[in-house]
Formats: structure tokens, C-alpha cells, sequence
């Protein structure tokens, strides 16, 4: 058995809201044991302990999850390479971040067959250093010619579950825009049939539509809320207006580029704190610096916090998981605890794993992360193991 001493510890409380608690103790091995107060561990207990870490007032959180990434380090969930996606995933540990959902972009179906291919190889081979490879995000080719992006319309085709159903092991989650679906049609049911989660995204739907399929047809899901999708309108609320309007889950960037600090604050009073996904939305940039990238056989120019196409779309972001939950904490004066189940709790419950990851509670997996006051990462664990550290 080790433990945790010394850290503030991001648990739920008896009404499952994060908080922080002091003196406390953290007990795991490959999954939490117990956590209990540091005065009921009595000497007998301390010598038993194999390893004790000091986390000299840090955070201890669960790991953050990112739901919505495409790469790192030049790495690219569509490259047509098995080590791509073994890649970003070593990377996201000294992020904090534990668990993730590659995701696909808009290209040839047989680009994104292949690039499922090498996710569900990945899932299978877990990375000793990395984090936890949870499926995959489809983000199109089934989505909006207006409102498409960084994407290239020219690869969008109409939905197809046919196209889905080979790989229902590996898809966790697909993208849509709800208005390009031809009447009739079953795609949305026979996903959630299937266990994938249907989002609402790249999507020109005018308000009535959206909401309809928020509160009708079972989506309980938007992509980066604010970003491919008509902005709200008092007259014309759009997707924006739906979402805000239900407890439909919603995926933010918060880089402060993607969304305005008061559009962040706008969502968290909105949602009464709940139902928000931090995500990077990351793409092969992140981790390299300025300069020259690529995303989806486009050009992509990076300069600071920014990565757009030549025509100064945004594309992507080079978001950390870790900046998102300090920008957000900061932005909505929620509070680092609150802000870390955006990136914790949210994302697990929305994929229905929140029974094995997502929170501190005893017979979860050993995922999680130290940082200090700024969410600098310390230290981060995965089933027990420190997989990253300075």
C-alpha cells in the first residue's frame, strides 16, 4: 500500500461537489483503498506503507480527462502511423491529464478508418508512461459545409451508421450537425442503440432544431460550445441558445481565445456549475511552439496561444489541460476545485465511466495528479504508478 500525506486533497462532498480537504490521507495501489483523516493513521499503519509521498501542500486531484484532442509534439490522431496515437498519449501526463478520447477530423473515410484502426490498437497496448486511451471522438465527416471550420467540406458525406458500426468497439463518440440528416433517419438512435454518444456540433441548426434534438432525440451532448456554430443571437439563439437553455453537456476551450473570459462566465452561471467539459481541442502544434504546423492537410501557422489557418481561422488550439482548468478557475471565480471536475468528473460521467475514473473515492483506479496553486503539475499517477514528474 502507498499513500498521500500532506496535500489538499479535490473530493466529493455528501451532495458530490468537489472540495478541498487538509489533513488527510490518500491510500492506494493500483486503486484508491481509503481515504481518511492523517490522524487516524497510527503508527502500525505508517510502517506498513511501501511508499509515502510528501505532497507538501499540493493539490491532489483526479487526473483531468480530455474528451476532445487530435494531437501533440507533431503528433496527429489521423497520421497513418500506429505511434501517433501512443505518442500524445505519453505526452498528456505532465499535462495532468490521465485519460483521453483522440478524435478524428473530417477526411476521407479511409483516412478515418485507418486512424480508428490505430486508436483501437492503442486502447489495447496501454502506454506504461501515458495516459489511458478511452475510444474515440469522431468529429465529422457527418457535419455542416457552413459551419465546418478548420475542417475541409470537401470530405463531408452524409451519416452513414454503416460506416460507424465497424469499429462501435473503438467510436465513444460522434459529432453531427442534426440539420444535415435526411428525414427519417435512424442514425442518432442507432448510435445510442450502440453505446456511442451523439454531439451536436459544426452545426448550422437553428434553435428549434437543436432543441429538439436536446430535449427530443436523446443528444445530451455539445461540441466546443461558442466555436462551429452560429453565435447567439437574441432573435436567432441558435445552438448556443439551446444549449444554454437545457442540461445538455457542453465541451468548452477555455484558452481565452476560443471563448471570452465572459463568455465562460456567462456558461458557468448558465449551468449553475454544471454540465461543462473542459477540453483542449488540441492539435499537433501543442507542445512544439511558434511556426509552421498542419491539421487536416492544411496549413496551420502557430504564434503563441494561437494556431490558425492562413486566412486567420482558428484551428484548433495548443491548449494544456492544466491551463484550461487555471483559466477557467480564474475567469468564472469558481474555484480550482469546481473547475476541476469540469475536467474530471463531467467528462467521466458524460462517457459513463465515472464508476472507475473521474473523482477520488476508494475502488476507482489510482489516476491522479499534484499541482500546486497555479496548476503547475508536480506529479501525475496512473493505476498507481507515476508515469510523470519534473
Amino acid at each position: 500500500m502507498k499513500a498521500i500525506l500532506g496535500g489538499r486533497l479535490i473530493a466529493a462532498d455528501g451532495h458530490g461537489d468537489f472540495c478541498a480537504l487538509s489533513d488527510h490521507a490518500l491510500l492506494y495501489e493500483k486503486k484508491i483503498a481509503r481515504i481518511l483523516p492523517t490522524s487516524s493513521l497510527d503508527d502500525q499503519m505508517r510502517a506498513g506503507l511501501e511508499e509515502i509521498v510528501d505532497a507538501k501542500g499540493a493539490f491532489v486531484a483526479p487526473g483531468f480527462i480530455d474528451v476532445h484532442l487530435h494531437g501533440a509534439l507533431g503528433r496527429d490522431a489521423m497520421d497513418d502511423e500506429p505511434e501517433a496515437v501512443r505518442a500524445i498519449a505519453r505526452y498528456q501526463p505532465q499535462t495532468g491529464v490521465t485519460a483521453i478520447l483522440p478524435t478524428t477530423m473530417t477526411c476521407a473515410f479511409s483516412a478515418i478508418r485507418r486512424a480508428l484502426g490505430h486508436i483501437r490498437a492503442a486502447m489495447s497496448r496501454k502506454e506504461p508512461k501515458g495516459a489511458r486511451i478511452l475510444g474515440a471522438h469522431m468529429e465529422g465527416p457527418f457535419i455542416s459545409a457552413a459551419r465546418c471550420g478548420a475542417q475541409d467540406a470537401a470530405h463531408i458525406v452524409p451519416a452513414d451508421f454503416s460506416l460507424v458500426e465497424p469499429f462501435l468497439d473503438v467510436v465513444k463518440r460522434i459529432t453531427i450537425a442534426p440539420e444535415t440528416l435526411a428525414k427519417g433517419s435512424r442514425f442518432i438512435r442507432d448510435c445510442q442503440t450502440r453505446g456511442v454518444s451523439v454531439s451536436i456540433g459544426h452545426s448550422d441548426a437553428d434553435y428549434d432544431e437543436a432543441l429538439r434534438c436536446l430535449t427530443e432525440e436523446g443528444i445530451r451532448h455539445v461540441t466546443h460550445l461558442f466555436n462551429g456554430m452560429p453565435p447567439f443571437h437574441h432573435r436567432a439563439p441558435g445552438v448556443v441558445g439551446a444549449a444554454l437553455d437545457t442540461d445538455a453537456d457542453c465541451e468548452l476551450i477555455a484558452d481565452n481565445l476560443h471563448s471570452h473570459p465572459a463568455a465562460q462566465r456567462m456558461l458557468w452561471r448558465a449551468k449553475q456549475g454544471r454540465h461543462i467539459l473542459l477540453i483542449t481541442d488540441s492539435i499537433r502544434a501543442a507542445g512544439v511552439g511558434d511556426g509552421e504546423s498542419e491539421l487536416g492537410g492544411q496549413k496551420v501557422f502557430v504564434h503563441g496561444a494561437r494556431a490558425t489557418l492562413a486566412d486567420g481561422t482558428l484551428a484548433g488550439s495548443v491548449l494544456t489541460m492544466n491551463r484550461a482548468v487555471a483559466n477557467f478557475a480564474k475567469n468564472t471565480g469558481c474555484g480550482i476545485p469546481a473547475a476541476v471536475a469540469c475536467a474530471t468528473k463531467t467528462p467521466a460521467e458524460s462517457l459513463g465511466v465515472y464508476d472507475e475514473i473521474g473523482s477520488l473515492a476508494a475502488g476507482k483506479c489510482a489516476d491522479f495528479v499534484l499541482f500546486d496553486d497555479d496548476v503547475q503539475i508536480q506529479k501525475t499517477v496512473v493505476d498507481g504508478e507515476i508515469v510523470w514528474e519534473p
